[in-house]
């Protein structure tokens, strides 16, 4: 229950701001893909595909699902490889010493798989990574099958034929699509475990307070 003077931006203004921020970059996203789309059609003297049709299509799907399976393959790798390796100084790192760990629990009801134990506890107790890496998997599939699309889409406009799934994912493109997502995904969380060591933003969860000396490891 929202303890007095809470209201939902206040409660909710992290999600609510990235929720505005994912709808409009997406939008964006639709726009100008549409258009990049149709403009290709136009150069094999093709007419422009609608925006149902756009948005069922293997150019939208593979753009799409390419990087969300990076972003879910990223936050799974990042939360497992967190429970069991630490970076000194790094305010992405759980402390060196397990001792210096602290437990904190508001006051509150307890979640009922805790509750339960059993098979539920174990599941809750790695639901996190599990999520991420079933949108991760989900995702995978969906780009494997847009960029299939895609690359029939494109040969049937070169007038070439169609090829099998199979034969999509034996080739370069695909793995390309999904290893220049991947290595940059990485390159991401490396940048914020090493330059928070020595780096700070005040008041951010992110980041050491500004007086903790860089050999200071978490938050």
């Amino acid at each position: 229950m929202s303890r007095q003077g809470d209201n939902l931006w206040k409660c909710n203004g992290l999600s609510l701001v990235l929720t505005a921020l994912f709808a409009l970059f997406l939008l964006a996203q639709i726009v100008s893909g549409h258009a990049a789309w149709n403009a290709d059609r136009l150069d094999h003297h093709l007419p422009p595909d609608a925006w149902s049709s756009y948005l069922t299509s293997g150019h939208f799907l593979s753009a799409t699902f390419e990087n969300w399976e990076s972003e879910f393959l990223q936050m799974g790798m990042y939360v497992l490889l967190t429970v069991w390796l630490r970076q000194r100084g790094s305010a992405e790192s759980r402390p060196l010493d397990p001792a210096e760990e602290e437990e904190r629990i508001e006051p509150g009801p307890t979640p009922w798989p805790v509750l339960a134990n059993g098979v539920w506890r174990w599941l809750y107790a790695h639901s996190l990574s599990i999520a991420f890496f079933a949108l991760f998997a989900l995702s995978f599939v969906l780009h494997a099958c847009g960029s299939w699309k895609h690359e029939n889409d494109e040969r049937a406009m070169a007038g070439e034929p169609a090829i099998s799934l199979a034969e999509h994912l034996r080739g370069a493109q695909f793995w390309f699509e999904s290893f220049q997502n991947w290595q940059s995904e990485f390159l991401a969380v490396l940048s914020i475990v090493v330059l928070s060591i020595f780096l700070r933003q005040d008041k951010s969860p992110e980041s050491k307070p500004l007086s903790a000396p860089h050999r200071q490891t978490g938050t």
